[in-house]
C-alpha cells in the first residue's frame, strides 16, 4: 500500500501533467519547481487532502492559497532567470516563494500578517530552502531596502499596480499581479524599459484584496 507521501507525490504529477501542461504552462523549470515544492506543507491540516486539487484553498486570517494553474501562469509570464532577485507581496503561507526559491538567485516575500509570515519562515526552513527571505510589513509599498527588483509579483490584488512597486523594478524588469475592483480582476504583465512601462492584460481572475497604503484601505 502507497504511504501517505508516495500519494502525495503521485498527486502532485497528476496536477503538473493534467493542470500546467495541458493548460499551456510550457516552460520546464516552472514546471519542475512545481514538482519539487511539496503544496501540502503549505496548506492547514484541514485541506491536505486537497492540496493537488486546481482550487485556492483557505489557509487561516481570512487568506488563501492560490489556484496552482493560476500560480504556474504568473510565474511564467514573470519570466525568472537563474540570476534573478524577486519580491513575492503576499507571500502568505509561502508557498509561491518556495516556488521562486527554484526559479532565482535571491527571494524577498512580504507579507502583513505575522502569523502566516511565521509560518512561512518555519516551512521554508524545513525545506533547506537558504535564498529566502521573509519580511513582515505593507507590501503594497514593495520592500525597499532591498531594491531594485528584476521581478516583482504578487498573490493579491489592488485596484491598480502600486507606483512603489515600478520604482523598485529594475530597468528591463516584469510585474506580475492581478488589479482591479475587488470582486474581479485583470492579471496584468508589466515592463519597464527606461521611462516606458509597458501593460499587457493576460486574463480575468479573483484574489483576495491586496490591503495596504497603496492597495486597499
Amino acid at each position: 500500500m502507497a504511504s501517505e507521501e508516495q500519494k502525495f507525490v503521485a498527486a502532485r504529477r497528476n496536477m503538473i501533467e493534467r493542470h500546467l501542461r495541458a493548460r499551456g504552462i510550457r516552460d520546464p523549470r516552472v514546471c519542475e519547481a512545481f514538482r519539487l515544492v511539496p503544496r501540502e506543507w503549505f496548506v492547514d491540516d484541514a485541506y491536505k487532502s486537497d492540496a493537488y486539487v486546481d482550487s485556492p484553498l483557505p489557509i487561516g486570517n481570512g487568506q488563501t492559497i492560490s489556484q496552482p494553474y493560476i500560480v504556474a501562469l504568473m510565474l511564467q509570464e514573470l519570466d525568472v532567470h537563474p540570476e534573478h532577485r524577486v519580491l513575492d507581496v503576499g507571500a502568505g503561507s509561502g508557498y509561491q516563494t518556495a516556488l521562486l526559491s527554484h526559479l532565482a538567485a535571491e527571494v524577498h516575500g512580504v507579507e502583513r500578517i505575522e502569523t502566516l509570515a511565521d509560518r512561512a519562515v518555519k516551512t521554508l526552513a524545513k525545506l533547506n530552502l537558504t535564498n529566502v527571505t521573509i519580511h513582515v510589513g505593507d507590501g503594497s509599498l514593495g520592500w525597499p531596502d532591498h531594491a531594485p527588483y528584476d521581478r516583482i509579483i504578487c498573490g493579491a490584488a489592488a485596484p491598480d499596480v502600486p507606483p512603489a512597486w515600478i520604482e523598485q523594478l529594475t530597468d528591463g524588469g516584469v510585474i506580475v499581479t492581478p488589479a482591479g475592483p475587488r470582486d474581479v480582476q485583470t492579471l496584468r504583465r508589466v515592463e519597464k524599459h527606461g521611462t516606458e512601462i509597458r501593460r499587457t492584460e493576460l486574463c480575468g481572475v479573483r484574489f483576495v484584496p491586496l490591503l495596504g497604503e497603496q492597495g486597499w484601505r
